[in-house]
Parts: C-alpha cells; sequence; structure tokens
C-alpha cells in the first residue's frame, strides 16, 4: 500500500471515528481493499459505507424496542412464507411494511385460524416501526387487560392508559382465545378508545367480528370497538395451513424415518 493511500485511510477512519459513525469505521478496510482491487466503484463505496452505518442504527434500535416493546421474538417480513400461504397477497404485505398507514394512524387487524402466521406478521410490522424509529409495544389481549386491571387495583388505570396510549404501534395479539370478563372488554374498549386515531393499532384474532361480542361478552361494546377499529383499517384475512402443524408433520416424518433406521436388521 503506498504511503498516499496509507495516509488516506487513517484519515477516513479518524473523519468518521469523528462524527460518531461505528458501522462505517467498522467497514472502511474492507471497503476500500475493494475499491484498491477495482472491485467497487467510488460510489459503490460510498453506498456501502453508508449503508453499514444504517444497518448498525437499526440493529441497535431493534435491540432497543425488544427491549421495551417487549416483543416475544425477531419475526421479519423475510421469514415470512408466501409460498406457503398463497391466499396472503404478497403486495399487500409489502405495502403496509412500508408504514404509511402509521402516519395516517390506521390500524390493521389480521384474521384467521391458528397457526397461519397471524403474529408473525403483527411482529413484522412492529419490527419494521422500530427500525424506522418509531416506539412499540406487544401484548396479547389477555396480558394487557391484566395490566390494565393490575393499575385500576392500584388507582394508576389513567396513567396506564396513557404509557399504552403513547406507543406509535401497539400489538394486540390473540384476540379470541381466551375468555375476558366484562370488566375486561371495558378496560380494552377503554385502550382503544384512548388509541382511536391517535396512534396505529395491530390486532390478531382467530375469531370473526361477528364473534367478537361473544368474546366481550357484550354485543354493543364490541359493536362499538369494531366501529372504532374500523373507522381506518386494514384487514388481512388468512385461511392457509397452519406452519404449526406443518412443523408438527415434518417432526413426525423426520422421527419415522429416525426409527426405521434403528429398526432391526439396520447397521449404526
Amino acid at each position: 500500500m503506498s504511503a498516499p493511500a496509507a495516509s488516506r485511510r487513517d484519515r477516513l477512519r479518524e473523519m468518521l471515528a469523528d462524527l460518531r459513525l461505528p458501522g462505517a469505521l467498522e467497514a472502511v478496510d474492507g471497503v476500500l481493499a475493494d475499491v484498491d482491487g477495482g472491485a467497487a466503484t467510488a460510489g459503490e463505496a460510498i453506498e456501502r459505507l453508508l449503508g453499514a452505518q444504517i444497518a448498525l442504527r437499526n440493529n441497535r434500535r431493534l435491540e432497543t424496542a425488544m427491549r421495551a416493546s417487549r416483543l416475544p421474538a425477531v419475526k421479519t417480513l423475510a421469514q415470512f412464507d408466501f409460498a406457503f400461504q398463497p391466499d396472503v397477497k404478497r403486495e399487500r404485505i409489502e405495502s403496509l411494511h412500508e408504514l404509511g398507514f402509521l402516519g395516517r394512524r390506521e390500524n390493521v387487524v389480521l384474521l384467521g385460524p391458528p397457526g397461519v402466521g397471524k403474529t408473525h406478521l403483527a411482529i413484522s410490522l412492529a419490527i419494521a416501526a422500530a427500525e424506522s424509529g418509531r416506539r412499540v409495544y406487544y401484548g396479547t389481549l389477555a396480558g394487557l387487560i391484566e395490566s390494565l386491571e393490575h393499575a385500576k387495583a392500584a388507582g394508576q388505570l389513567s396513567r396506564r392508559l396513557r404509557v399504552l396510549t403513547h406507543p406509535a404501534l401497539l400489538v394486540v395479539d390473540e384476540i379470541g382465545y381466551l375468555p375476558v370478563s366484562r370488566d375486561g372488554a371495558v378496560l380494552f374498549f377503554q385502550l382503544i378508545n384512548a388509541r382511536h386515531e391517535r396512534a396505529s393499532t395491530v390486532l390478531t384474532s382467530n375469531k370473526g367480528f361477528e364473534e367478537w361480542g361473544a368474546v366481550l361478552g357484550d354485543e354493543v361494546m364490541a359493536a362499538a370497538l369494531i366501529d372504532r377499529l374500523l373507522h381506518h383499517c386494514h384487514i388481512v384475512n388468512i385461511r392457509g395451513n397452519s406452519y404449526r402443524m406443518k412443523h408438527h408433520q415434518e417432526l413426525r416424518r423426520s422421527m419415522q424415518r429416525s426409527e426405521a433406521g434403528d429398526g432391526p436388521g439396520t447397521e449404526s
């Protein structure tokens, strides 16, 4: 390496450190090596350095969001198996992940039987929002109601509602999986009402809207709740196969193959 090239490399490192761009600083040696070897143009080098910094920033945002949001897992759009769920329109889901609905304070409701990927898509939307710098929060319906009940008992319901209204995106998972008391349904209605036209909510349910009255124990309240949710809403119906059933079937076939291989007359 010539002295001018080495000094330029050192100056670049110093400038990146001074600008506090650790992602680009970590990538600069490899990028410059490709430039020197003719494998990358100057424009491509700049793009890669900026991309490395953006990737580090997004990873940090995601780490912070995972700690604060109580997301149960990292599930991204890239991991969703559209081939297994042909009923799900890729273009529509990708459009939602552009997050325009957050700016418009619209809701997303994912409906379908257990195991079809509703929670996966809900979490992937939350992760996309977190990577863009928005605050997100995740909870099952039962868990959110329990937290509101505890807050009410402690005389802190208004404060808890304010806390849950603040995130740009709230995920309410598993509506319809467990019974809800009428008092719990009232608290859930208060939460949705507090967020109405102020922030976006993503909800998943294994029940159609016509069954929410039974889930919440009050047809009138369910109608009022649905009215607020659907005022500005994207509804995604998933009628495909169960990922969990697919996994169980693959596991069973694997076990059967293993048992057949260990049977009489086989060599280990």
